[in-house]
């Protein structure tokens, strides 16, 4: 954690030297320490009535968007996920569509999110939805179909050879290590989803750095970067937390 700090500051530190010795354009590359002013000033814009002022409530429409897509994602990534993954010949079944659709990124269905949708809030986290679910649907399969055979042999054995008791006692508790893997990489791919589905005008952080940028306001730029940062942080620490707390049946290394 100290090496960790050190290199954090070591890299702000030289930032901040080398704007103000002249090395970076001032104009398009604000500094480290125009950060808090640039806060200051988004807290003291006119908001939603909460403390914050307009930053806390661009953030709270993007964690709107986030929430709802995230959680719609993962939901249904790892539920379809498990059934494939434990239905061999649904998984074949959905091997052409996975194929077609897997690699179109989910910025392509922005057109599509604008005309079913609008530019709303729902546009957003249908973005978000596609790009969370590819990678919780994904892991949660390869993880069940790389599954121990050995454990379903000795669940059939103890009378868990049906689907639904199979999943709930065998394949769920071995696939949770990797399930939880692929929940916790989809918390940052949210997050970079949010932004981008929010420069075309739906509310929230995203919507404000464009905003900030066609001004040539970096620092406004930066503190919305650095906003989003903390936010994944944030969930990523609290994830880790539950994470480990639900595997702390694992062997150590």
């Amino acid at each position: 954690m100290l090496l960790s700090a050190a290199g954090l500051g070591g890299f702000i530190l030289i930032w901040e030297l080398s704007g103000r010795a002249g090395l970076l354009p001032g104009t398009l590359i604000p500094l480290p320490s125009q950060v808090p002013q640039a806060l200051a000033r988004e807290m003291a814009l006119p908001g939603i009535g909460l403390p914050g002022g307009l930053w806390m409530a661009k953030v709270l429409q993007s964690l709107g968007h986030y929430l709802r897509g995230v959680l719609g994602g993962i939901g249904a990534g790892v539920i379809l996920g498990l059934t494939a993954g434990s239905l061999p010949k649904l998984a074949a079944l959905l091997q052409g569509l996975v194929r077609l659709l897997r690699p179109i990124p989910p910025l392509a269905w922005i057109p599509f999110a604008i005309i079913w949708f609008g530019i709303t809030p729902a546009a957003s986290a249908f973005i978000i939805f596609v790009g969370v679910f590819w990678i919780n649907f994904l892991s949660t399969l390869g993880t069940v179909q790389h599954s121990n055979p050995d454990f379903r042999e000795v669940a059939h054995v103890f009378g868990f050879g049906r689907f639904l008791p199979r999943l709930l006692h065998v394949t769920i508790p071995e696939s949770l290590p990797g399930m939880l893997t692929g929940i916790r990489t989809s918390l940052g791919m949210g997050w970079m989803a949010v932004v981008a589905s929010e420069l075309f005008g739906i509310p929230g952080i995203g919507e404000r750095m464009n905003q900030a940028a066609g001004l040539l306001a970096t620092d406004i730029v930066l503190v919305y970067m650095l906003t989003i940062a903390g936010l994944y942080t944030l969930f990523d620490s609290a994830f880790s937390l539950i994470q480990r707390r639900l595997t702390r049946w694992l062997p150590k290394e």
